[in-house]
């Protein structure tokens, strides 16, 4: 399953304009100049279950772990900061995963990047 997990992760990153994939703290980090997304494959700390963190756009991270805290959570180190952790165990909805990871490649993007997936 976690091979099948990163290659979907993996293909909506990468298919956004200029995105690039490198390790970060020892898992497949997204970035467009600054990170957007870190996928951690095999949990991380007490998250032992796959999940990704994400940058969201401000209020969106309060909302959502309000509104489905069995899915959403503030993650460590980056929560502070207002990103998303969302699990990816269970039943995943792939678009709305699809939909958050565009959502964090907006919140750091340089326009010129934004310019580019809005055409």
């Amino acid at each position: 399953m976690t091979d099948e997990l990163a290659a979907r992760i993996r293909a909506i990153c990468l298919a956004l304009p200029e995105a690039t994939e490198r390790l970060s703290h020892g898992s497949p980090g997204f970035f467009c100049g600054k990170q957007f997304a870190l996928l951690w494959e095999h949990g991380h700390h007490d998250h032992d279950f796959p999940h990704l963190w994400c940058a969201a756009p401000p209020g969106a991270q309060q909302a959502m772990v309000v509104e489905q805290p069995d899915r959403y959570f503030v993650p460590p180190y980056v929560g502070h900061r207002g990103w998303l952790g969302v699990r990816l165990d269970g039943t995943v909805d792939w678009m709305q995963i699809e939909d958050l990871c565009e959502d964090a490649y907006r919140c750091v993007a340089p326009r010129r990047l934004i310019a580019l997936l809005d055409r």
